[in-house]
């Protein structure tokens, strides 16, 4: 796939300090004692001390002192300061490669403990959305653009309520722990507001308030709502968020825009219009793709971005879960590494009785 391989690169630092301290002894013996290699045989440890624990740079020290009076008595080096100077050349690095892995093993200790949280926090935010709800078979997918990062500012969410199927993904602007708060926020409104509010709109206006209430400064969510009733059509309401795709039974795609462009969640009590609802047609067979722009604008080698309706065809797998495996698996081919951004994907069937797409099949 084009992207770096950690254990590959941990497996060549393991074998440098053997490395190093094989050439620097067969120089040695090759040059003799006038060239001055003898210190050098300290780089053993010195590597050792990179990615091994304290016990592996003790031991590697050990060999290298080893080594060091070997050749010092071959090379006659101990007749002279020489040798002694050798030594304690390897004893000072060997203390120092000690020194620096017990603290390393100690930050990788809290680094670990960190990311366990984490994992548990983000559990907590974005919870498993149901696999199906009504008429739909739902799917998700979410891509650090961090390999170490467990949680991020994207949130998405499926709700069952009594107006129909709800749905949310956003993207909150920024990182860190102040994203984190504010994905809390309109999640938590979201999942409250989407059993009371009769409409898209108010269950805006409720989130609009909730983020006006709860955070401060100029922090926003860009978002689009969802909402699929019994009507064979999906009501979308768009806060400045990427148009969702959609891919009909036939295997045509299209992104539906909005009638206008609207402020993101947070900006919209500034005294402007917010967005208006609009209707598209969503029957059975046909899918929905809400998504961040982390997945649009991920960039290729020469620049270009993700062509997201051309790849639609991936979407054509009978299984859901499947289906935008594959299309993440292309997304991280397409950007040859890590994102630049998180990506957020949830996928939408709708498996009613009629239409013989992918939705219909399962």
């Amino acid at each position: 796939m084009g992207v770096w391989r950690p254990a590959s690169g941990f497996a060549t630092l393991s074998l440098m300090p053997v490395a190093a301290m094989a050439v620097v002894a067969g120089a040695d013996v090759v040059a003799g004692p006038g060239v001055g290699f003898l210190p050098l045989i300290s780089l053993g440890p010195a590597f050792s001390g990179l990615v091994g624990g304290w016990r592996r740079t003790a031991l590697f020290g050990a060999v290298a002192l080893a080594l060091c009076v070997g050749l010092g008595v071959y090379d006659g080096l101990f007749e002279e300061r020489r040798g002694f100077t050798a030594m304690a050349s390897v004893a000072g690095v060997t203390a120092v490669g000690i020194v620096a892995a017990v603290m390393r093993s100690r930050r990788e200790a809290e680094l670990a403990s960190v990311r366990s949280i984490a994992e548990v926090a983000q559990r907590v935010l974005l919870r498993p959305v149901p696999r199906t709800a009504g008429p739909l078979r739902a799917a998700v997918s979410y891509t650090s653009a961090v390999a170490e990062a467990r949680i991020g500012g994207d949130l998405y969410e499926v709700v069952a309520s009594p107006h129909g199927i709800r749905v949310i993904v956003g993207d909150v602007q920024g990182k860190g722990l102040a994203a984190v708060e504010a994905a809390a926020v309109v999640l938590g409104a979201f999942r409250e507001a989407a059993h009371d509010e009769p409409d898209l709109l108010g269950l805006g206006e409720r989130l609009e308030r909730s983020l006006a209430r709860e955070l401060e400064g100029e922090r926003f969510v860009t978002a689009v709502l969802a909402e699929i009733g019994s009507e064979h059509e999906a009501v979308l309401l768009n806060y400045g968020h990427p148009s969702p795709l959609l891919v009909r039974d036939d295997g045509s795609v299209e992104f539906p825009r909005p009638p206008g462009y609207a402020l993101p969640l947070g900006l919209g009590l500034h005294g402007t219009d917010g967005p208006r609802p609009h209707k598209v047609a969503f029957a059975p067979g046909d899918q929905i793709l809400l998504y961040t722009d982390g997945v649009t604008e991920a960039r290729d080698a020469d620049g270009s971005f993700y062509p997201l309706g051309d790849r639609a065809y991936l979407l054509k797998e009978p299984d859901a879960d499947r289906a935008l495996e594959a299309l993440r698996e292309d997304l991280v081919r397409h950007s040859a590494g890590p994102l630049h951004d998180d990506a957020a994907m949830l996928l939408l069937r709708y498996h009613g009785p009629a239409g013989g797409g992918p939705g219909a099949a399962e």
